[in-house]
């Protein structure tokens, strides 16, 4: 099958620009893949992994030939990234991200585009909690959704191309209007972030008497915390570009939790019973 691009440019080669690095190199989606990263430690890692053909520091040089720019850096740096890159890419370049957060880094790339150019929100909702080229899986995007978001500067043909991007490393492709998806993620993914870090904030330093309480959590707490080992930096983006959205998930869970509190208080066992009842239904639904 024919490469989709001739070069890609892969602008942080982390765990999410690392594995679709890995993916494109794996399904032959173009006939070079550049990487543009801060760390010259990480582009190493990248480099020895086999992903790319050429690593740089560089946003000018990487931008040379790039057919397709892949924005992967934390959300607040996209802009900046792409503005730096603009003047060497190619007229024609077809910008994509993949940011967890849609209407904020469609608002700021928007006026960063050549005339030319054009953008493609999209979001592949797949992860870890490790960071960095180290982590990156070609297999990570497998039957994973990626949600693709157009707007105002997405052509159809270069829609096409960023779906079939996606098909090709073996995501189930939706499309969603930005604004949709910031609400809807704010609940099924920057939530239960929040809820994750929230809760091993709180039991950091907690003791009972001299001993540490979360010396004693075993699975349950493992697994319940297993999102607040995730990077600060990127969820510091996510949180400060998403805020509205997050602040009306939090107001939900806040006023559940409330009620769950109350119930606690008066010993009303049918409402604690009904709510851990709606809590095991919601996780029964979970693929």
């Amino acid at each position: 099958m024919s490469a989709l691009f001739k070069q890609i440019t892969i602008c942080g080669v982390g765990l999410i620009g690392g594995s679709l690095a890995l993916a494109a190199r794996q399904h032959h989606l173009a006939e070079k893949i550049v990487g543009l990263g801060r760390s010259e430690a990480n582009l190493k890692i990248a480099r020895d992994r086999g992903m790319l053909d050429l690593a740089t520091r560089d946003p000018i040089a990487a931008a040379h030939g790039a057919e397709l720019v892949m924005l992967a850096t934390p959300i607040r740096l996209m802009p900046v990234t792409l503005r730096a890159m603009r003047e060497a890419l190619p007229h024609n370049a077809i910008v994509t991200d993949a940011g967890s957060v849609k209407q904020w880094v469609i608002d700021h790339l928007e006026p960063e585009l050549g005339a030319g150019m054009a953008l493609v929100g999209a979001h592949p909702i797949a992860g870890k909690e490790t960071t960095g080229a180290a982590a990156a899986d070609p297999a990570l995007f497998v039957d994973q959704r990626v949600i693709i978001t157009p707007s105002a500067r997405s052509t159809p043909a270069a829609i096409e191309k960023i779906e079939m991007l996606w098909r090709r490393v073996g995501a189930r492709v939706s499309r969603m209007a930005p604004d949709l998806h910031d609400l809807i993620l704010s609940r099924a993914s920057h939530l239960p972030q929040i809820v994750a870090s929230t809760l091993a904030a709180a039991l950091n330093n907690a003791q009972i008497g001299s001993e540490p309480a979360a010396a004693y959590g075993a699975g349950g707490l493992r697994d319940t915390t297993r999102l607040a080992a995730s990077s600060a930096d990127m969820w510091l983006d996510i949180l400060v570009t998403n805020r509205e959205a997050i602040l009306g998930a939090a107001a939900e869970f806040r006023a559940v939790l409330d009620e769950f509190g109350s119930a606690i208080d008066n010993r009303d066992e049918v409402r604690m019973r009904a709510i851990l009842e709606q809590g095991r239904a919601m996780r029964a639904k979970l693929p």
